[in-house]
């Protein structure tokens, strides 16, 4: 069976905050960012905490933690780890459609301003996020098989 453990001589050096499953340990970060259709500025008051209370609702319906989460007026970075198992796209479109239906539904004055049934623009913004600077990371493998005179 895999542990930290059995992984930890792997990575030695590596600064890793580390996840374990039943066939797996892992560590996922991800930045995510969504804008406002339109870029309208909506996002503040009640409705800015609103949707953070939505978002980590959905977040634990599918397993994801939330990290960080903060609103601008037109867009929100939510910073937030994962298993293996999660389908990323399916977690972000239940971000959006979720927060949308709730919000639209719990304060209808934004279905005036945002002109219609679209609270999100369709596109979105996600990378991963790493605790190891990409650099070190490369050093690390090219170290790999060398004699540990020679390795980093």
């Amino acid at each position: 069976m895999l542990d930290k453990q059995s992984v930890l001589p792997y990575i030695s050096g590596m600064k890793y905050n580390l996840d374990k499953g039943c066939h797996a340990v892992y560590s996922l970060q991800f930045h995510y960012v969504a804008c406002v259709k339109y870029r309208r500025r909506v996002l503040n008051g009640d409705v800015a905490e609103r949707l953070k209370d939505i978002n980590l609702r959905v977040a634990e319906k599918f397993g994801v933690t939330v990290l960080e989460q903060e609103t601008d007026e037109n867009h929100i970075h939510i910073l937030f780890q994962s298993k293996p198992q999660v389908t990323l796209s399916r977690f972000v479109n239940s971000l959006k459609a979720v927060s949308a239906r709730a919000l639209f539904t719990e304060f209808p004055n934004l279905r005036t301003v945002l002109r219609g049934k679209h609270f999100w623009s369709p596109s979105y913004f996600l990378a991963t996020t790493g605790q190891v600077s990409m650099d070190d990371l490369r050093r690390y493998v090219q170290g790999q098989g060398k004699d540990d005179d020679e390795s980093v």
